[in-house]
């Protein structure tokens, strides 16, 4: 197990990680959440398939700097043998911390071809695949789950030792089921049966939105470590005031919106040096424009205008303007 991971899951200290999200936990987010307190990452989740087929753009997704260490690779797909291939390649190739299997997403491209939660029809298939990813690679394999395909298939005990049995050395559990997509209420109790269950540390992930949220999911299911996902959308600071909730410190208070738009900008030029190409980053990046203006006065117009910008330029100038006029009281 690599030096940074183990560590971090051996530790009495309640790791905060940032989940894998397509198009948002590129390499500058993950970095910037870093910077405010997460203590482990994962990449974008991407298809084995894809990998093992050379497509650039999907190896593309895998590009991170050490000091995101320490980092975990998702990948997602259905075929044992190639996804213990792409193991192989990204170990050889990317040496991450740990490789992470997706067995949660509910997005229907990725279900259609049994990927992600679609996987969770068939615990014999999981165990194959967990199986396989192990057996190809020297690196800690963990994997990322949510309670079931549907509510006739929901037994998060039953997918949690499969996993375990399998070889995985953690399990973090979205107690939802794939049919209940990002509705209704996370189920933290199944997220404590887990951990009751099984003896591979279990991460909780699901409606963690605030520091004190992160504190009530400890509190409430004993989980080992905690997963945040969109409660970081326009607000890495979520894992600075989780930190302090966990340890026992006054939750530091949202920043204002200077400071909320200085960390946005640094976060958009981040992302526009990575990206390559300016024009294409700063349209990819207006849906972080989005969340980190949710909630202002008058937000509503200034993320229309947003919405429109092709450049960093008429970024920094939309939200100066907005500054100027909120500060002059103009509406």
């Amino acid at each position: 197990m690599t030096g940074g991971f183990s560590k971090i899951l051996q530790s009495p200290r309640v790791p905060l990680f940032l989940a894998p999200q397509a198009g948002v936990s590129e390499s500058p987010f993950r970095r910037l959440c870093r910077e405010f307190g997460a203590d482990v990452v994962v990449t974008e989740f991407v298809s084995a398939d894809g990998l093992v087929r050379g497509s650039a753009r999907t190896h593309g997704y895998l590009r991170f700097d050490d000091e995101e260490r320490p980092i975990g690779v998702q990948i997602f797909g259905a075929d044992p043998v190639m996804m213990a291939e792409a193991a192989a390649q990204i170990t050889e190739l990317y040496q991450p911390d740990f490789i992470d299997i997706n067995f949660g997403c509910p997005v229907k491209k990725v279900v259609r071809r049994n990927g992600g939660s679609g996987c969770l029809r068939d615990l014999s298939l999981v165990y194959s695949v967990v199986r396989a990813v192990v057996g190809a690679t020297p690196l800690p394999v963990t994997v990322k789950t949510r309670s079931g395909y549907d509510e006739a298939s929901r037994d998060p005990v039953a997918i949690g030792k499969t996993i375990q049995d399998a070889g995985a050395v953690m399990v973090t559990l979205h107690p939802r089921t794939r049919a209940d997509m990002y509705g209704g209420k996370a189920r933290w109790e199944e997220i404590r049966a887990l951990v009751e269950a099984l003896e591979i540390p279990v991460v909780g992930n699901g409606d963690i939105r605030t520091g004190a949220d992160a504190l009530r999911m400890k509190q409430e299911t004993g989980c080992h470590g905690i997963m945040i996902a969109r409660g970081a959308h326009g607000a890495p600071w979520i894992f600075r005031q989780a930190r302090a909730a966990l340890d026992g410190e006054p939750i530091p208070p949202e920043p204002d919106v200077e400071e909320r738009f200085r960390i946005c900008l640094r976060h958009a030029r981040n992302a526009i040096a990575f990206g390559g190409d300016p024009r294409r980053a700063a349209v990819e990046f207006r849906k972080h424009l989005g969340w980190y203006t949710k909630g202002l006065p008058e937000g509503n117009r200034l993320r229309q205008e947003l919405f429109r910008v092709t450049s960093l330029e008429e970024m920094e100038t939309l939200l100066e303007g907005y500054l100027a006029r909120q500060s002059a009281g103009v509406r």
